[in-house]
């Protein structure tokens, strides 16, 4: 059976690696968020360069096939 001591410990090491993960999942909700921000940026970007061109949007567009 497990001592308090080995309880303890275990919690220590538990609680440590529960702070670690939290720190990285900031990190990355961090990174997706300047991420997404630079997607909608290139989106709006190549939106007005098709504008301009007088094209359609590749969304509105058939696919080459058919």
């Amino acid at each position: 059976m497990a001592t308090t001591e080995a309880v303890e410990e275990r919690i220590a090491h538990l609680i440590r690696a529960v702070d670690d993960l939290s720190d990285v999942v900031a990190r990355q909700d961090r990174e997706i968020t300047q991420l997404n921000r630079r997607v909608h940026m290139l989106m709006e970007r190549e939106a007005e360069r098709e504008q301009m061109a007088g094209e359609a949007p590749a969304a509105n567009q058939p696919p080459p096939h058919w």
